[in-house]
């Protein structure tokens, strides 16, 4: 039988082992900064479930807050969770992957040193400004800000560090995997390939940001004229935002998989390689869709973005393929029960990392199956300021990229600094209380959407005049963001918990059982699982488009979206 081992590059065997042994063997200092970022990257994702528990309470009409109050809270969960737990998570993740390439750690220590520093000082006046000045929401619109332009700057400063930050990392990493493909293996392998595309991509995303901001900031301290084509600089960053932590997300399965199940790739290396080359082929060329609510856009444009959204979910899914499709071939391999699903159940779900992967990709499932309404040309302008949007987004947000960083931090932790995973059974168990929360909030919230209510207003009532379902809708959405709110917030408690027990004894984790051999195979098997789930996705994303069409058709009053983007 072929080869049906996981693997991020078959030619190099130290590819195999697990990513918490590499991690364990690392210079004490490369452990304790990686350590820093992900204390560093717990700070911002507190901060934004407070602030999105008391958004999601007021949207429900269970708290109330005066509006400016209101939006406040909106800019601050939306900078906190979005922005800064996202991408500091990322650094911590990316730092981690590039130093378990080279057997000597990180290659650009005082890289890691200044961007930790910046990106410290640009959380701070991030967050500081948007508690003391006047709210901009999360992309720092500087059109809310013409009255109050040390708003604009503090919010654009920050964004900025946040760019300068990520940019020092990103260097460190791409000279550590180069450093260790010339010292120690002579090839590169998936995973450090997968790494440089990555920070890659960061570094991009840092001169968008640069683009986007930098004139926001020249205006506010009265260097330069009022940014009038903000809107369309934040579409083009927003686009790189949204899918480099599916990017992230996907690498970091692949260093779940082998380390939680000792499970690699069935398709190869090169194939890895090709997966990851993938989101810098398609996802740069597909920001066009991001641009239908511009006014004056041509139809042209319009058509080709809509058909150039068809394609950016394309590397995602070919990940999932790959992963679930190793996971069931090495499964059935190793014997596993006859019948379509029966492989499923002898997969490691008491392990609170696998677990927390497992909720991701359903999780990812789901919102591609909703996302591919919003990114049509003809529904855009009907559903963009709509709470659709917010609906549909928190599956990834917070069901797909949030529970597989906290995942990889259960790994990351106690191989950087020994120690236990803080209570496994229920750590174990939340990622599913998360997804149960999610499916609530993402209906009513989808439902809402289409129903049209609005995504940024808090009174929904209209003194009467707004449909009486609206009030119901937001008190199902609140109802499911308090659930999944809650059980994020005691997973956050454990992973805090596991941290503040490092260095209380090293406690070596459970390896996984190695491949199996010619001799453990016990028959020819075949993983219909991964392409079934994508006929059936395909097929759902078919069912969404016609019933929001066919809804929205049947609504006498319809609500159009203006000119706030995504």
């Amino acid at each position: 039988m072929t080869d049906i081992a996981f693997s991020f590059d078959e030619a190099d065997s130290t590819a195999a082992v697990r990513p918490s042994l590499r991690l364990a063997g690392l210079p004490w200092i490369d452990r304790r900064l990686t350590l820093v970022f992900v204390a560093l990257s717990l700070v911002p994702l507190a901060l934004g479930l407070g602030f999105g528990l008391a958004v999601v309470l007021a949207r429900g009409g269970f708290l109330g807050f005066e509006p400016e109050t209101a939006y406040r809270l909106l800019t601050l969960h939306g900078t906190s969770a979005f922005f800064w737990w996202l991408y500091l998570a990322q650094v911590a993740l990316m730092i981690a992957l590039a130093a378990g390439e080279r057997r000597e750690g990180l290659a650009a220590r005082p890289l890691v040193v200044a961007a930790a520093v910046v990106l410290v000082a640009g959380l701070a006046l991030s967050e500081g400004t948007a508690v003391m000045l006047t709210p901009l929401l999360y992309d720092a619109n500087p059109d809310l800000g013409r009255d109050d332009p040390a708003a604009v700057a503090g919010m654009a400063g920050g964004h900025l560090l946040l760019a300068l930050g990520l940019a020092l990392a990103s260097v460190a990493a791409i000279v550590t995997v180069l450093r260790a493909r010339e010292r120690e293996t002579g090839a590169m392998t998936a995973m450090g390939f997968g790494v440089l595309a990555w920070a890659g991509f960061l570094i991009v995303s840092g001169i968008a940001s640069i683009n986007a901001f930098l004139p926001n900031l020249l205006w506010a301290i009265g260097r330069g004229g009022f940014p009038a084509h903000a809107a369309t600089e934040w579409h083009i960053l927003f686009h790189n935002l949204h899918y480099l932590p599916l990017m992230a997300m996907v690498l970091t399965w692949y260093a779940l998989t082998l380390e939680t199940t000792g499970t690699r790739s069935a398709f190869g290396a090169s194939f890895s390689k090709v997966v990851f080359a993938s989101y810098l082929v398609f996802v740069p060329p597909t920001s066009l869709y991001h641009m239908f609510l511009e006014p004056g856009l041509s139809e042209g444009v319009r058509v080709a973005g809509t058909l150039l959204s068809l394609f950016v979910s394309v590397p995602t899914l070919i990940a999932f393929l790959v992963i679930v499709s190793s996971l069931e071939l090495s499964t059935r391999a190793r014997g596993a029960p006859a019948g379509l699903f029966g492989w499923i159940g002898r997969l490691p779900w008491r392990s609170p990392a696998f677990a927390g992967m497992g909720v991701a990709v359903v999780a990812t499932l789901l919102g591609l199956v909703f996302a591919f309404v919003l990114i049509q040309e003809k529904f855009a302008p009907l559903i963009s300021d709509t709470f659709f949007v917010p609906g549909y987004f928190h599956f990834f947000a917070v069901g797909a990229v949030s529970e597989t960083f906290l995942a990889g931090f259960l790994v990351l932790i106690p191989a950087l600094g020994g120690g236990r995973v803080w209570r496994p059974g229920l750590m174990a168990a939340l990622p599913w209380g998360v997804l149960g929360g999610l499916l609530i909030f993402g209906a009513f919230g989808i439902a809402a959407g289409l129903e049209g209510v609005p995504r940024r207003t808090f009174d929904v009532a209209y003194d009467g005049a707004a449909p009486v379902a609206w009030a119901g809708l937001m008190r199902g959405v609140a109802i499911g963001g308090a659930i999944f709110g809650s059980a994020l917030v005691l997973q956050v408690f454990g992973v805090v918990a596991t941290l503040c027990g490092v260095g209380r004894g090293t406690v070596a984790p459970r390896r996984a059982d190695p491949a199996p051999s010619e001799a453990d195979v016990v028959g020819p098997a075949v993983a219909w699982t991964g392409p079934l789930a994508v006929i059936v996705l395909v097929v759902a994303m078919s069912g969404a488009t016609i019933g929001a069409f066919e809804l929205m058709r049947s609504l006498p009053i319809v609500a159009v979206g203006g000119h706030s983007g995504h």
